[in-house]
């Protein structure tokens, strides 16, 4: 089964809509979804702009990201090995540092990034970091 490493913006999308290809991938058994703790703490910060964007309450919104990260394992970044975030720190200086744990869990995993962060996918890409989940 293919691992694949899951940044914030994916799940930001996930919750935008119930009918969401990206919810449908998320919820389905096919892969292993993984991401960083950290994310946690950023979807607590984007909370309200998830909730004006879905129009949801909050109870609804909290069902919702229960679902959701219920299928992924938060991995927290001190067990990944200092070798995989030097790498990922090298890619992703010049284009955005604080993508840096998702590209290093990406790494350690030997998974694939799933991001809808156009400007870091290029980016990486010019760098010859090719690891991606396409839907």
């Amino acid at each position: 089964m293919n691992k694949v490493v899951v940044d914030t913006n994916i799940l930001f999308s996930s919750f935008l809509s119930k009918n969401s290809n990206i919810r449908k991938i998320l919820l389905s058994d096919r892969f292993l979804f993984f991401s960083c703790n950290s994310c946690i703490a950023e979807l607590i910060v984007l909370k309200d702009r998830i909730k004006k964007y879905t129009k949801l309450k909050e109870k609804e919104l909290f069902y919702f990201i229960h679902e959701i990260v219920q299928k992924i394992e938060f991995v927290n970044e001190r067990y990944i090995s200092k070798e995989a975030f030097y790498k990922a720190w090298q890619l992703c200086r010049e284009i955005d540092e604080s993508d840096t744990p998702f590209v290093a869990l990406t790494i350690e995993l030997n998974a694939l990034l799933w991001t809808g962060d156009k400007k870091l996918k290029e980016g990486l890409k010019k760098k010859g970091f090719n690891s991606f989940f396409e839907i």
